[in-house]
């Protein structure tokens, strides 16, 4: 396994474009720009780290906005995630990673925060690509976020991706979670929601950006992030689920902007389950479980 330290912010709008350019057609023919891991069919034995990281309280103060977090002392459960992405992107887009990051579809996200995180604190992450394997629909792999604050690990996720392709139709995908039903709670998003995510998250992947940006992807018009989507539902009950706790959910139908979308949610006895769906049609858009620790 190879450790990297990465300095500085990473991602930004030049690995942005290193996520791009290998879907372009013949780049894979180009030298120095071809990955070196596309044909050998395997994950790169790579972590990389970010070190003694400082938390920007405007940034957090940013995303709570945009996500709808109420202001608090604490980091809002999904924000770290906002610290690792960077480290996603240039993973992805290493040479020894076999599939570009563009068309690369994100199934599904599982957190666990083990205590509340402060603003003040310095913190130490690394990301890590792992189990590689089939697909009903061609193969999937995680990224594997680690954070931690000195010795002590505060926070992980485990982030599932889905490269299309030819799949493998015995092999066995996750069972989905159960969709609760919409309880009256719907949320009208506006059509540049993609853009303001992107500017506070770092992803400006074209799909979620403009109608046209979305379309050279096979896209009617552009989509929410999956992100977004996952830290509002967690908004709407942050507070009932203490400090610790485990928010898993699996990403369905796309949200398309602008466009409506119900939340549901109903208590069971270690948290609760929600969804959020289609209004009319009552088909997910996303489906999860959050679970007290």
């Amino acid at each position: 396994m190879v450790d990297r330290t990465v300095t500085g912010e990473p991602g930004g709008l030049r690995t942005m474009l290193r996520a791009a350019l290998p879907v372009l057609p013949g780049v894979q023919l180009v030298p120095g720009l071809a990955k070196d891991g596309a044909a050998k069919g395997r994950l790169p034995d790579l972590t990389l780290h970010r070190a003694d990281v400082v938390v920007d309280p405007a940034h957090v103060a940013a995303y709570a906005e945009v996500c709808g977090f109420e202001p608090t002392e604490a980091l809002p459960l999904t924000y770290p995630h906002m610290l690792a992405f960077g480290l996603h992107m240039e993973l992805m887009t290493d040479r020894s990673f076999p599939y570009p990051a563009i068309g690369t579809v994100h199934l599904a996200n599982a957190i666990t925060q083990h205590r509340a995180l402060a603003v003040t604190e310095r913190l130490d992450v690394s990301a890590t690509a792992r189990d590689l394997r089939p697909h009903p629909k061609g193969t999937a792999f995680d990224l594997v976020t680690t954070v931690r604050a000195g010795d002590e690990t505060v926070w992980e996720s485990t982030s599932t991706y889905l490269r299309v392709g030819r799949g493998d139709a015995p092999a066995a995908a996750p069972p989905d979670f159960e969709t609760v039903a919409g309880t009256g709670l719907t949320w009208r998003l506006p059509g540049d929601l993609g853009r303001r995510y992107a500017s506070v998250s770092g992803d400006h992947n074209p799909i979620h950006l403009y109608p046209l940006t979305a379309r050279a992807f096979g896209f009617k018009r552009q989509i929410a992030h999956g992100m977004w989507t996952k830290a509002r539902s967690v908004a709407t009950f942050a507070n009932r689920l203490g400090e610790a706790a485990t928010v898993e959910v699996q990403f369905k139908k796309p949200v398309f902007l602008p466009g409506t979308v119900a939340f549901g949610s109903r208590t069971v006895e270690e948290g609760l389950d929600f969804s959020l769906t289609d209004p009319r049609s009552g088909k997910p858009h996303l489906l999860g479980r959050a679970r007290r620790r």
